[in-house]
């Protein structure tokens, strides 16, 4: 089984459909289907049926499917090995993040350790953390940071057990206001009665707020607006919209230049883990297990008043 119809039919087993298929593994929908039916041929059984729903598996790939994600990770593993052996080859990292994290945490921190490993080549990209735990599994990104997503956004069925993590940060969140608001206190009662803006539901940083008040009480604020980022729910905000609990270091260039008034958060939930998350290997490459060296000798976390310290995990595996 060539490693390249395994990864054409994981794509197609993860997103059910041909079309979506063909873009996540840069082929033409002939070329997915013509490998879908080498594979076949070759374990003498089909893989799919289709359904109302798309392309289900059959009980012969989901027999597969497993030993198809593990093959790749063998071969991911012998390409690590030889790239272990190049001593004269730094190698490259591309590291996934979230905008607001890319921006406000990793931007610095990068220079840093760009200018200590001058021959690793560097490529961030910036996603959706959905998206980034999804290119972590495809090979596409060699390390994702992200906010801790909260059970209810993970299948709880499925945990990807390819998958380790470490906590890296804990950032504070902050409630903001439209400027000129700036009660020093306001109780969870009040805010009940305000309109907040957020994220759409499925984002992490949705859940943030849904968590929030939940802990708190059983009342919810109404929404006054969902939009796509925090930069556009700073500025809604400061518009006078609504009110937002969002991780400050998203917003604290908005609070500083007085866009935005922050007023203390008076429910239990005060902060938010940010997580490294990397793909678990018998051999690391030498440019991502430098990386992860230096996160736990220089990226510190930072404990917010009132929040309980965390630990970082295990060390790379």
């Amino acid at each position: 089984m060539h490693p390249r119809l395994l990864k054409t039919f994981l794509a197609v087993a993860r997103t059910r459909n041909v079309t979506r298929a063909a873009r996540e593994v840069n082929l033409a929908q002939s070329s997915v289907s013509d490998q879908i039916q080498a594979l076949e041929t070759e374990l003498g059984a089909s893989l799919f049926t289709r359904s109302r729903q798309g392309l289900a598996l059959t009980p012969v790939g989901e027999a597969l499917k497993p030993y198809a994600e593990d093959l790749l990770a063998l071969a991911d593993d012998a390409r690590a090995a030889i790239d272990a052996t190049r001593a004269e080859a730094a190698g490259s990292l591309s590291i996934g993040a979230l905008e607001t994290i890319a921006s406000a945490r990793l931007a610095g921190w990068l220079a840093g350790f760009r200018a200590a490993h001058a021959g690793i080549d560097i490529n961030l990209k910036v996603a959706g953390s959905g998206e980034l735990l999804r290119r972590l599994g495809d090979g596409e990104v060699d390390v994702a940071f992200c906010f801790e997503r909260p059970p209810e956004l993970e299948d709880a069925s499925a945990p990807d057990r390819r998958l380790a993590r470490r906590v890296v940060a804990v950032e504070p969140l902050a409630l903001i206001a439209p400027p000129g608001d700036n009660r020093a206190d306001v109780d969870l009662a009040a805010l009940a009665e305000k309109h907040f803006v957020a994220t759409e539901t499925g984002c992490v940083y949705r859940a943030m707020v849904d968590r929030a008040f939940a802990e708190a009480g059983p009342r919810k604020p109404s929404l006054a607006a969902e939009a796509g980022s925090i930069d556009a729910i700073a500025g809604l905000v400061a518009g006078g919209a609504g009110f937002a609990l969002v991780p400050r270091l998203a917003v604290a260039a908005a609070i500083d230049r007085g866009e935005v008034a922050e007023l203390a958060w008076p429910g239990p939930v005060r902060s938010a883990d940010i997580v490294m998350i990397w793909r678990r290997r018998r051999v690391q490459p030498p440019a991502l297990k430098a990386l992860l060296t230096a996160i736990g000798e220089g990226f510190a976390p930072v404990t917010p008043a009132g929040a309980r310290p965390r630990h970082a995990a295990s060390p790379p595996s």
